[in-house]
């Protein structure tokens, strides 16, 4: 894949984003210049994967600035559009992080406003590249039987989730690099498919063997010994190590604790949120009933039936294995908790 290629870039007007509804059958961008567009866009998962959108909202701020001077919004109006970018998903910790970094440095201008989003993006793209080596050695170190290694991998965690590189599909690409990677399952992520229509895309473009699987598949791929390891993103990680990610990743990691497999989170330290707790404290966002009882538009389920859609679920901190950071390597499982590490 092209290390260029980015899901969030400014254009110094304002926002192009890759529109993440259209893959895999067509690459275009979205272009951003106000604040309801980008609330869109994030909403509708035009862009998506919770650095990725920490980066957006990050921008947003200067969005908001330059929508404010051509509109005349008083300072109040603008503080209220930067609030609505911030709250546009409530689950990622990314993006309130991002834009509250940001925000601080509103009353220096625009100019430091876009220093301070470009920042966001370039630390980003750092981090993953750091987490991808450093979860590679821990991988290589734990997992280390006489061939390529085969991991599973669920929802998209690659460059289209992220500033650049990506988080968990970082740690795959540096494995493929070293011609340590056999082959990746990528379970096809359930309603929105963004393990089959993204993940399989990046994987296409990197020329990484790959198999994509129902997500109801995943446990028995690896309760039959077909997986030496789980890599999964996450969209924010309690103090004691629990995990909200895509759903569908708890029954991932109740496989991999049944089988004695690793299970591995890739993710910032700007995921983890240090003032939640436990997993019991993070909220979870339902999506539309559509999502789940309508395929391209057509009703699949029963008209009297209702939809529970869940965007993420929440792993248990004792079922992950490892959590690797631009940092190292937390072993969360035997009592290495982001809590007391990560201060």
């Amino acid at each position: 894949m092209p290390q260029e290629l980015r899901a969030v870039e400014w254009t110094g007007v304002g926002l192009a984003l890759i529109d993440q509804t259209l893959l895999p059958h067509r690459t275009e961008t979205v272009d951003v210049r106000d604040v309801d567009t980008l609330v869109d866009a994030i909403q509708r998962l035009v862009v998506r994967g919770a650095p990725a959108i920490g980066a957006a909202g990050a921008y947003g701020v200067a969005i908001a600035l330059l929508q404010g001077e051509r509109e005349d919004w008083t300072d109040e109006q603008i503080r209220k559009a930067v609030a609505r970018i911030r709250d546009a998903r409530p689950t990622a910790v990314n993006l309130m992080v991002c834009v509250d970094r940001v925000a601080a440095r509103v009353s220096e201008g625009l100019d430091a406003v876009l220093a301070e989003a470009a920042a966001v993006q370039r630390e980003d793209v750092e981090a993953n590249r750091a987490m991808g080596a450093f979860g590679a050695d821990w991988l290589l170190g734990r997992v280390s039987p006489d061939r390529p290694l085969r991991i599973l991998t669920h929802c998209n965690t690659g460059a289209l989730a992220t500033a650049g590189w990506g988080t968990a599909l970082g740690v795959i690409r540096e494995l493929h690099a070293r011609g340590r990677l056999e082959v990746v399952y990528a379970d096809e992520t359930r309603p929105l498919l963004q393990g089959s229509r993204l993940t399989a895309w990046e994987l296409v473009q990197e020329g990484i063997p790959h198999y994509v699987q129902a997500d109801g598949a995943a446990a028995g791929t690896i309760l039959r010994g077909e997986v030496d390891a789980a890599i999964v993103g996450a969209d924010r990680i309690a103090a004691n190590g629990d995990t909200a990610n895509k759903v569908g990743t708890v029954g991932v990691a109740l496989a991999c604790a049944d089988a004695g497999i690793p299970f591995l989170v890739a993710a910032p330290t700007t995921t983890v949120d240090l003032s939640t707790a436990t997993g019991d404290d993070i909220h979870i966002e339902l999506r539309g009933e559509s999502e789940v009882l309508e395929w391209a538009g057509v009703r699949t389920a029963p008209a009297e039936s209702r939809g529970h859609n869940p965007a993420f679920d929440v792993t248990p901190g004792r079922l992950v294995t490892g959590l690797v950071t631009e940092r190292g390597v937390l072993e969360v499982s035997a009592g290495e908790l982001p809590g007391d590490r990560l201060k």
